[in-house]
Protein backbone atom coordinates (compact mmCIF):
# COMPACT_ATOMS: atom_id res chain seq x y z
CA UNK A 1 0.00 0.00 0.00
CA UNK A 2 1.08 3.34 -0.70
CA UNK A 3 1.19 5.91 1.33
CA UNK A 4 1.13 9.77 0.15
CA UNK A 5 2.55 12.56 1.88
CA UNK A 6 -0.82 14.57 3.44
CA UNK A 7 -1.69 17.59 1.58
CA UNK A 8 -0.30 19.92 3.77
CA UNK A 9 3.29 18.85 3.49
CA UNK A 10 3.39 18.71 -0.15
CA UNK A 11 6.05 20.82 -1.25
CA UNK A 12 8.17 19.87 2.10
CA UNK A 13 11.02 17.85 0.56
CA UNK A 14 14.64 16.95 1.21
CA UNK A 15 15.94 20.37 2.43
CA UNK A 16 18.15 22.42 0.47
CA UNK A 17 21.07 21.87 3.76
CA UNK A 18 20.82 18.06 3.44
CA UNK A 19 21.49 18.30 -0.56
CA UNK A 20 24.16 20.93 -0.41
CA UNK A 21 25.81 19.39 2.99
CA UNK A 22 25.86 15.64 1.05
CA UNK A 23 27.26 17.86 -1.82
CA UNK A 24 30.33 19.26 0.28
CA UNK A 25 31.06 15.45 1.60
CA UNK A 26 30.93 14.65 -2.06
CA UNK A 27 33.43 16.92 -3.70
CA UNK A 28 35.58 17.78 -0.68
CA UNK A 29 33.99 21.32 -0.51
CA UNK A 30 34.37 23.73 2.65
CA UNK A 31 30.79 23.63 3.92
CA UNK A 32 29.61 27.44 4.58
CA UNK A 33 25.98 26.27 4.08
CA UNK A 34 24.66 25.16 7.14
CA UNK A 35 24.51 27.32 10.03
CA UNK A 36 27.02 25.12 12.58
CA UNK A 37 30.06 26.28 14.45
CA UNK A 38 33.26 23.94 14.00
CA UNK A 39 34.55 25.52 17.45
CA UNK A 40 33.98 24.11 20.84
CA UNK A 41 31.65 25.86 22.98
CA UNK A 42 32.72 27.68 26.59
CA UNK A 43 34.29 24.73 29.28
CA UNK A 44 32.32 25.85 31.95
CA UNK A 45 29.57 24.70 30.03
CA UNK A 46 30.76 21.55 28.42
CA UNK A 47 31.97 20.25 32.09
CA UNK A 48 28.88 20.86 33.54
CA UNK A 49 27.60 18.50 31.01
CA UNK A 50 30.31 15.76 31.32
CA UNK A 51 29.44 15.47 34.83
CA UNK A 52 26.21 15.17 34.52
CA UNK A 53 26.17 12.11 32.33
CA UNK A 54 26.13 8.83 34.25
CA UNK A 55 24.16 10.28 37.04
CA UNK A 56 20.57 10.82 37.74
CA UNK A 57 20.09 13.03 35.09
CA UNK A 58 20.17 10.54 32.21
CA UNK A 59 16.85 9.90 32.92
CA UNK A 60 13.37 11.80 32.19
CA UNK A 61 13.91 15.37 33.77
CA UNK A 62 10.55 16.88 34.44
CA UNK A 63 8.26 17.76 31.54
CA UNK A 64 8.74 21.34 31.83
CA UNK A 65 12.44 20.70 31.95
CA UNK A 66 14.65 21.09 35.33
CA UNK A 67 13.82 23.85 37.69
CA UNK A 68 17.74 25.01 37.40
CA UNK A 69 17.32 25.92 34.41
CA UNK A 70 13.67 27.22 34.05
CA UNK A 71 14.90 29.71 36.74
CA UNK A 72 18.37 30.24 35.08
CA UNK A 73 16.34 31.06 31.84
CA UNK A 74 14.12 33.70 33.31
CA UNK A 75 16.93 35.05 35.19
CA UNK A 76 19.05 35.53 31.97
CA UNK A 77 15.90 36.87 30.48
CA UNK A 78 15.69 39.99 32.92
CA UNK A 79 19.52 40.50 33.38
CA UNK A 80 19.91 40.48 29.66
CA UNK A 81 17.12 41.79 28.24
CA UNK A 82 15.18 43.94 30.53
CA UNK A 83 12.74 41.57 30.67
CA UNK A 84 9.50 41.83 32.98
CA UNK A 85 10.49 39.28 35.48
CA UNK A 86 9.23 35.67 34.34
CA UNK A 87 7.89 32.59 36.89
CA UNK A 88 10.33 29.77 36.64
CA UNK A 89 7.60 27.63 37.46
CA UNK A 90 4.29 28.96 35.39
CA UNK A 91 5.74 30.92 32.29
CA UNK A 92 8.79 29.21 31.41
CA UNK A 93 8.95 25.82 29.29
CA UNK A 94 12.46 24.10 28.04
CA UNK A 95 11.94 22.40 24.69
CA UNK A 96 14.12 19.76 22.30
CA UNK A 97 15.49 23.53 20.54
CA UNK A 98 13.82 26.44 19.17
CA UNK A 99 12.84 24.37 16.71
CA UNK A 100 10.34 22.32 18.68
CA UNK A 101 8.98 25.33 20.57
CA UNK A 102 8.30 27.42 17.58
CA UNK A 103 6.35 24.05 16.08
CA UNK A 104 4.65 23.58 19.36
CA UNK A 105 3.19 26.86 19.68
CA UNK A 106 1.71 26.60 16.24
CA UNK A 107 0.11 23.53 16.91
CA UNK A 108 -1.57 24.44 20.14
CA UNK A 109 -2.26 27.98 18.80
CA UNK A 110 -3.53 27.78 15.36
CA UNK A 111 -6.94 26.38 13.95
CA UNK A 112 -7.34 25.37 10.83
CA UNK A 113 -7.26 28.21 8.04
CA UNK A 114 -5.73 30.93 10.78
CA UNK A 115 -3.28 33.11 9.29
CA UNK A 116 0.40 33.98 10.37
CA UNK A 117 2.17 37.41 9.11
CA UNK A 118 5.55 36.85 9.16
CA UNK A 119 8.87 38.30 6.94
CA UNK A 120 10.48 36.72 4.17
CA UNK A 121 12.80 35.52 3.60
CA UNK A 122 11.49 32.62 5.58
CA UNK A 123 13.42 30.18 8.33
CA UNK A 124 12.65 26.76 6.33
CA UNK A 125 10.96 25.44 9.46
CA UNK A 126 7.81 28.42 10.22
CA UNK A 127 6.56 27.42 6.44
CA UNK A 128 6.30 23.54 7.58
CA UNK A 129 5.38 24.52 10.83
CA UNK A 130 1.98 26.39 10.26
CA UNK A 131 1.20 23.89 7.64
CA UNK A 132 1.22 20.98 9.82
CA UNK A 133 -0.96 23.32 12.13
CA UNK A 134 -3.32 23.54 9.07
CA UNK A 135 -2.15 27.68 8.78
CA UNK A 136 -1.67 29.49 6.28
CA UNK A 137 1.41 32.36 5.76
CA UNK A 138 1.15 35.51 4.86
CA UNK A 139 4.54 36.78 4.25
CA UNK A 140 5.42 40.34 3.90
CA UNK A 141 9.10 41.03 2.15
CA UNK A 142 12.33 42.52 3.91
CA UNK A 143 13.79 44.53 1.55
CA UNK A 144 17.30 44.80 1.45
CA UNK A 145 19.58 48.31 1.59
CA UNK A 146 20.36 49.54 -2.38
CA UNK A 147 23.78 50.35 -1.59
CA UNK A 148 24.12 46.64 0.53
CA UNK A 149 25.07 49.03 4.02
CA UNK A 150 22.27 49.52 5.44
CA UNK A 151 19.72 46.87 6.95
CA UNK A 152 16.96 45.16 5.75
CA UNK A 153 13.70 46.83 6.04
CA UNK A 154 9.59 46.07 5.66
CA UNK A 155 7.49 48.26 4.18
CA UNK A 156 4.40 49.27 6.57
CA UNK A 157 2.11 49.32 4.14
CA UNK A 158 2.51 45.64 2.91
CA UNK A 159 2.75 44.42 6.35
CA UNK A 160 -0.95 46.47 7.37
CA UNK A 161 -2.42 45.01 4.14
CA UNK A 162 -0.97 41.37 5.19
CA UNK A 163 -3.35 40.92 8.40
CA UNK A 164 -6.39 40.02 7.95
CA UNK A 165 -10.01 39.01 9.95
CA UNK A 166 -8.19 35.22 9.99
CA UNK A 167 -4.80 36.63 11.16
CA UNK A 168 -4.10 34.80 14.74
CA UNK A 169 -0.44 34.77 15.14
CA UNK A 170 2.70 37.45 14.03
CA UNK A 171 5.67 35.25 13.60
CA UNK A 172 8.93 37.99 14.44
CA UNK A 173 12.61 36.71 13.51
CA UNK A 174 14.98 39.12 14.97
CA UNK A 175 17.85 39.23 15.16
CA UNK A 176 16.81 37.81 11.45
CA UNK A 177 17.93 34.33 9.40
CA UNK A 178 19.14 34.69 6.83
CA UNK A 179 19.41 38.40 6.79
CA UNK A 180 21.52 38.97 9.66
CA UNK A 181 19.03 42.49 9.99
CA UNK A 182 17.83 43.85 13.32
CA UNK A 183 14.35 45.16 13.34
CA UNK A 184 14.74 48.45 15.05
CA UNK A 185 13.07 50.58 17.63
CA UNK A 186 10.78 52.30 14.99
CA UNK A 187 10.11 48.88 13.64
CA UNK A 188 9.47 46.88 16.73
CA UNK A 189 6.87 49.79 18.11
CA UNK A 190 4.93 49.41 14.27
CA UNK A 191 4.87 45.63 14.70
CA UNK A 192 3.46 46.52 18.78
CA UNK A 193 1.27 48.35 17.63
CA UNK A 194 -0.54 46.47 15.00
CA UNK A 195 -0.41 42.95 17.30
CA UNK A 196 -2.31 45.17 19.75
CA UNK A 197 -4.80 46.86 17.38
CA UNK A 198 -5.66 43.74 15.86
CA UNK A 199 -5.45 41.43 18.81
CA UNK A 200 -2.61 39.04 17.88
CA UNK A 201 -0.49 36.41 19.65
CA UNK A 202 3.07 37.49 18.69
CA UNK A 203 5.70 34.48 18.81
CA UNK A 204 9.08 35.96 18.66
CA UNK A 205 12.12 34.12 17.58
CA UNK A 206 15.30 35.60 19.14
CA UNK A 207 17.98 32.66 19.01
CA UNK A 208 20.83 34.89 17.72
CA UNK A 209 19.93 37.69 20.30
CA UNK A 210 23.33 37.67 21.43
CA UNK A 211 25.47 37.80 18.11
CA UNK A 212 24.91 40.81 16.94
CA UNK A 213 27.86 43.56 16.09
CA UNK A 214 28.57 47.23 15.00
CA UNK A 215 26.99 48.33 18.23
CA UNK A 216 23.52 47.51 16.73
CA UNK A 217 20.94 46.41 19.84
CA UNK A 218 18.68 43.72 20.09
CA UNK A 219 15.26 44.20 21.73
CA UNK A 220 12.97 41.98 22.34
CA UNK A 221 9.25 42.67 21.68
CA UNK A 222 8.11 41.51 24.67
CA UNK A 223 9.35 44.49 26.19
CA UNK A 224 7.43 46.92 24.42
CA UNK A 225 4.58 48.06 26.45
CA UNK A 226 1.22 45.85 26.21
CA UNK A 227 3.52 43.11 24.52
CA UNK A 228 4.24 40.96 27.43
CA UNK A 229 0.47 39.26 27.75
CA UNK A 230 0.81 38.16 24.27
CA UNK A 231 3.75 37.83 23.39
CA UNK A 232 5.80 33.93 23.43
CA UNK A 233 9.67 34.50 23.21
CA UNK A 234 11.75 31.36 22.14
CA UNK A 235 15.43 31.25 22.42
CA UNK A 236 17.86 28.60 22.49
CA UNK A 237 21.48 27.55 23.50
CA UNK A 238 22.65 26.13 20.36
CA UNK A 239 24.12 29.50 18.90
CA UNK A 240 24.84 30.82 22.23
CA UNK A 241 26.90 28.32 23.60
CA UNK A 242 28.40 26.55 20.25
CA UNK A 243 26.35 23.41 21.09
CA UNK A 244 23.99 23.48 18.28
CA UNK A 245 23.43 19.31 18.47
CA UNK A 246 21.78 19.26 22.23
CA UNK A 247 18.63 21.12 21.14
CA UNK A 248 17.70 23.07 24.22
CA UNK A 249 15.29 25.66 23.77
CA UNK A 250 12.86 27.51 25.44
CA UNK A 251 9.60 29.33 25.92
CA UNK A 252 8.77 32.32 28.05
CA UNK A 253 5.22 33.95 28.49
CA UNK A 254 1.82 34.32 30.33
CA UNK A 255 1.49 31.32 32.25
CA UNK A 256 -1.98 30.54 29.92
CA UNK A 257 0.50 30.91 26.59
CA UNK A 258 2.93 28.66 27.50
CA UNK A 259 0.68 26.42 29.62
CA UNK A 260 -0.93 26.28 25.56
CA UNK A 261 2.63 25.09 24.11
CA UNK A 262 3.38 22.56 27.04
CA UNK A 263 -0.32 20.56 26.20
CA UNK A 264 1.62 20.27 22.28
CA UNK A 265 4.99 19.81 23.47
CA UNK A 266 4.19 16.86 26.06
CA UNK A 267 3.12 14.82 22.68
CA UNK A 268 5.74 15.65 20.46
CA UNK A 269 9.38 14.93 22.10
CA UNK A 270 7.73 14.84 26.02
CA UNK A 271 11.00 15.86 27.80
CA UNK A 272 14.97 16.01 26.28
CA UNK A 273 18.56 16.75 26.78
CA UNK A 274 18.67 15.57 30.36
CA UNK A 275 22.44 15.91 30.87
CA UNK A 276 22.70 19.03 29.10
CA UNK A 277 19.99 21.04 30.84
CA UNK A 278 22.19 21.88 34.06
CA UNK A 279 24.95 22.73 32.35
CA UNK A 280 22.63 25.17 29.88
CA UNK A 281 21.89 26.80 33.02
CA UNK A 282 25.41 27.26 34.24
CA UNK A 283 25.93 28.62 30.72
CA UNK A 284 23.01 31.49 31.31
CA UNK A 285 24.48 32.37 34.69
CA UNK A 286 28.35 32.80 32.97
CA UNK A 287 29.25 37.08 33.66
CA UNK A 288 28.18 39.41 30.99
CA UNK A 289 31.87 39.41 29.42
CA UNK A 290 30.95 36.52 27.69
CA UNK A 291 28.46 37.22 25.68
CA UNK A 292 29.88 40.45 24.45
CA UNK A 293 33.06 38.34 23.81
CA UNK A 294 31.13 36.30 21.68
CA UNK A 295 30.04 38.45 19.35
CA UNK A 296 33.07 40.50 19.37
CA UNK A 297 34.48 36.97 18.11
CA UNK A 298 31.84 35.93 15.57
CA UNK A 299 32.03 40.03 14.40
CA UNK A 300 36.05 39.21 13.78
CA UNK A 301 34.68 35.87 10.97
CA UNK A 302 32.01 37.85 9.42
CA UNK A 303 34.91 40.73 8.85
CA UNK A 304 37.13 37.83 7.48
CA UNK A 305 34.19 36.67 5.11
CA UNK A 306 32.86 39.32 4.01
CA UNK A 307 36.49 40.62 2.99
CA UNK A 308 36.99 37.47 1.21
CA UNK A 309 33.76 37.57 -0.86
CA UNK A 310 34.03 40.95 -2.14
CA UNK A 311 37.39 39.77 -3.05
CA UNK A 312 35.85 37.72 -4.96
CA UNK A 313 33.77 40.05 -6.95
CA UNK A 314 30.76 38.97 -4.88
CA UNK A 315 28.73 42.12 -3.61
CA UNK A 316 27.70 41.91 -0.21
CA UNK A 317 25.11 42.80 2.44
CA UNK A 318 27.06 42.56 5.38
CA UNK A 319 24.54 41.55 8.28
CA UNK A 320 24.78 43.24 11.84
CA UNK A 321 23.88 40.24 13.64
CA UNK A 322 23.61 36.02 12.91
CA UNK A 323 25.78 33.81 11.22
CA UNK A 324 25.36 35.11 7.67
CA UNK A 325 26.23 37.01 5.50
CA UNK A 326 24.10 37.52 1.79
CA UNK A 327 25.75 38.65 -1.83
CA UNK A 328 24.23 39.16 -5.12
CA UNK A 329 26.14 36.90 -7.64
CA UNK A 330 24.86 38.55 -10.74
CA UNK A 331 28.57 39.60 -11.50
CA UNK A 332 29.74 35.97 -11.70
CA UNK A 333 26.42 34.18 -12.40
CA UNK A 334 25.14 36.33 -15.61
CA UNK A 335 21.51 34.41 -15.80
CA UNK A 336 21.26 35.48 -11.89
CA UNK A 337 20.46 32.49 -10.86
CA UNK A 338 21.32 32.09 -6.97
CA UNK A 339 20.42 27.93 -7.04
CA UNK A 340 22.50 27.38 -10.24
CA UNK A 341 25.28 28.93 -8.55
CA UNK A 342 25.26 26.94 -5.40
CA UNK A 343 25.05 23.44 -7.40
CA UNK A 344 28.03 24.77 -9.09
CA UNK A 345 30.43 26.52 -7.10
CA UNK A 346 31.91 23.55 -5.33
CA UNK A 347 33.14 22.53 -8.54
CA UNK A 348 34.08 26.48 -9.26
CA UNK A 349 35.61 26.91 -6.00
CA UNK A 350 35.46 24.07 -3.76
CA UNK A 351 32.43 25.71 -1.32
CA UNK A 352 28.78 25.71 -0.48
CA UNK A 353 26.54 28.15 0.58
CA UNK A 354 22.79 28.44 0.12
CA UNK A 355 20.92 29.88 -2.28
CA UNK A 356 18.80 32.15 -1.00
CA UNK A 357 15.73 32.09 -3.15
CA UNK A 358 14.55 28.76 -0.95
CA UNK A 359 13.37 30.75 1.93
CA UNK A 360 10.70 32.72 -0.27
CA UNK A 361 7.60 31.57 -1.27
CA UNK A 362 6.54 31.44 -5.14
CA UNK A 363 4.95 34.45 -5.22
CA UNK A 364 8.04 36.85 -4.17
CA UNK A 365 11.04 34.22 -5.27
CA UNK A 366 12.46 36.65 -7.92
CA UNK A 367 13.27 39.12 -4.77
CA UNK A 368 15.60 36.31 -3.72
CA UNK A 369 16.64 34.65 -6.77
CA UNK A 370 20.21 36.41 -7.17
CA UNK A 371 20.86 36.30 -4.05
CA UNK A 372 23.14 33.82 -1.56
CA UNK A 373 23.76 32.84 2.27
CA UNK A 374 27.36 32.12 3.10
CA UNK A 375 27.96 31.30 6.73
CA UNK A 376 31.18 32.24 8.76
CA UNK A 377 30.93 30.77 12.13
CA UNK A 378 34.06 28.57 11.31
CA UNK A 379 37.14 28.41 13.12
CA UNK A 380 40.16 30.56 11.60
CA UNK A 381 41.37 27.70 8.96
CA UNK A 382 38.63 27.05 7.39
CA UNK A 383 37.62 30.46 7.32
CA UNK A 384 40.86 31.62 5.93
CA UNK A 385 40.91 27.76 3.10
CA UNK A 386 37.41 29.01 2.05
CA UNK A 387 38.18 32.88 1.41
CA UNK A 388 41.46 31.54 -0.71
CA UNK A 389 39.23 29.08 -2.84
CA UNK A 390 36.43 31.99 -3.24
CA UNK A 391 38.90 34.44 -4.90
CA UNK A 392 38.92 31.83 -8.20
CA UNK A 393 36.04 33.76 -8.81
CA UNK A 394 37.35 36.74 -9.12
Amino acid sequence: MTAPLASRLRGFGTTIFAEMSALAVATGSVNLGQGFPDYPGPPEVLDVARAAIGTGADQYPPGPGIPELRAAVADHRQRSCGSPAYDPDTEVLVTAGATEALAAAMLALLEPGDEVVLFEPIYDSYSASVAMAGGVIRPVPLHPPEDGAGPWTFDEAELRAAITPRTRLLLVNSPHNPTGTVLSGEELAVLAELATTHDLVVLTDEVYEHLVFDGARHVSLATLPGMRERTLVVSSAGKTFNVTGWKVGWVCGPAALVAAVRTAKQFLTYVNAGPFQPAVAAGLRLPGAYFTGIARDLQYRRDVLVAGLRDAGLPVISPRATYFATVDVRGVQPDGDGLAFCRALPERAGVVAIPTVVFYTPEHAALGRHLVRFAFCKNDAVLAEAVERLRRLA
